[in-house]
């Protein structure tokens, strides 16, 4: 009786339908993810161009390319509303926010099955289409993760946030695996309807819910550009924040091989649609034996020095992939990566989520979304652009490697974040209830 129960967050009714229905359309968003490359390899397979660069003639693989160009088509929407979408989810009811968003880029992934089905599918609508849903995520994002701490007590968030991680890895697993076998037994379009459909069950959660809190800011702050600075405002002054973000921007910006995963499994490891999709999940794997092992914990005492350790053997371990010929090695180092994100990526979230106040926790969110979605989404334009003309291996290796210095930039510019442990946040969220 003084233990409690892992899965207390599970105890909450909203919380559990809010988990219950992410779960299903995370499994649908995965497999659009996988869905979404394997379609853009499978077009561009086999073709390239000829680029005339100081004289020289330099021929280029348009399959990694176009990997790239996926990336560019997630991120740029991101950039553009992340900000806006972070001060809407204070200011508005997020959870008529989140009933809208879902329901849009529901309609998004039926046009990607409708381009499928009626093969009037090009590069450009699914890059369109690809760069809607994105930007769908850029409002649903902030509002999913400030809903959050509303759902329940503060004493048991951090055991929500890590339910949340574990429902993440899950699905990461479950999803590219059934997206790889969907592809190789039917038409790619079947895997963009299931995801349409994922959508039905987070908007079913989301009406049944019993919350129906005001919007945090509405009265403090009103919605326009002045709430924008002061969340910016907040997360600069906030040394270990930024510092954490910074972290996460560049490393992932460097590491980012997940979206040349069809060129390895394909023109590297020889693998086909469904050892694509097994390959897929071995970063799901790494990231929830991960998850299961931190949740066996009480707590992570140094969690500045975990983190910085977690992001070099992030680095570390892609890079050691992207040296990789064989499937089994390339499955453990994949799964490492996965592992090795998982465990910062639950320091991060909870460092944030307490460090923040409730009505500044969208825009925070809002923020912390052009770095978490910024980073690996251009990360894949410049691994796309690096690949194409040193091929993927390279392109790789440079990124772990470079991933793994500027994380020692980082711990050697925020002594701050490296010094972070527990009672530093404890001392923080005192310092806040005095203030």
């Amino acid at each position: 009786m003084n233990n409690p129960s892992r899965f207390v967050a599970l105890s909450h009714r909203d919380y559990r339908l809010m988990w219950a229905g992410q779960f299903v359309s995370l499994i649908g968003a995965q497999m659009q993810f996988v869905a979404i490359n394997w379609h853009i390899y499978r077009l561009l397979q086999g073709t390239s161009f000829s680029l005339n660069l100081f004289g020289q003639q330099i021929t280029l693989g348009s399959e990694a390319l176009g990997l790239g160009g996926v990336g560019l088509a997630r991120v740029v929407p991101i950039m553009l509303f992340a900000l806006i979408g972070g001060a809407l989810a204070d200011v508005l009811n997020r959870r008529k926010l989140l009933i809208v968003t879902s329901s849009t880029a529901a309609l998004f992934a039926a046009l990607l099955a409708l381009l499928s089905f009626t093969r009037g599918e090009s590069i450009w609508a699914i890059y369109l289409l690809t760069a809607a849903g994105a930007a769908t995520s850029a409002f649903s994002g902030p509002a999913f993760q400030a809903l959050l701490p509303n759902l329940v007590p503060p004493e048991h968030l951090t055991n929500a946030i890590s339910l949340n991680s574990l429902m993440r890895q899950v699905g990461t697993i479950v999803g590219p695996a059934l997206a790889g076998l969907l592809i190789a037994a039917a038409d790619i379009g079947w895997v963009y309807t299931a995801n349409a459909l994922s959508f039905l069950a987070i908007v079913a959660a989301l009406m049944s819910i019993h919350y129906r809190g005001a919007p945090a800011a509405a009265r403090s702050t009103g919605f326009g550009w002045a709430a924008i600075v002061e969340g910016w405002r907040f997360v600069r002054g906030a040394r270990i924040i930024w510092g954490s973000m910074l972290l996460d921007f560049f490393a992932t910006f460097f590491s980012s091989a997940t979206t040349l995963l069809p060129l390895v499994a394909g023109n590297i490891l020889g693998l086909g649609a469904a050892g694509y999709g097994v390959l897929s999940t071995a970063n799901a794997v790494g990231s929830l034996l991960a998850g299961l092992v931190i949740s066996l914990r009480r707590d992570i005492y140094r969690q500045g020095a975990v983190l910085l350790a977690a992001v070099a053997a992030y680095g570390l371990a892609t890079a050691l992939f992207g040296l990789s010929a064989n499937f089994i090695l390339s499955y453990i180092l994949f799964a490492l990566i996965g592992a090795s994100d998982t465990v910062s990526t639950i320091i991060r979230q909870t460092l944030r989520q307490l460090m923040t106040p409730d009505r500044l926790r969208g825009r925070m969110t809002g923020i912390n979304q052009i770095f978490f979605m910024g980073g690996p989404q251009l990360g894949e334009l410049e691994a796309g652009v690096v690949a194409s003309a040193f091929g993927a291996p390279f392109a790789i290796v440079s990124g772990g490697l470079a991933t793994i210095v500027l994380t020692a930039v980082i711990a050697w510019r925020y002594p701050s974040l490296r010094r972070y442990t527990r009672d530093t946040l404890a001392e923080d969220q005192a310092r806040m209830a005095g203030h």
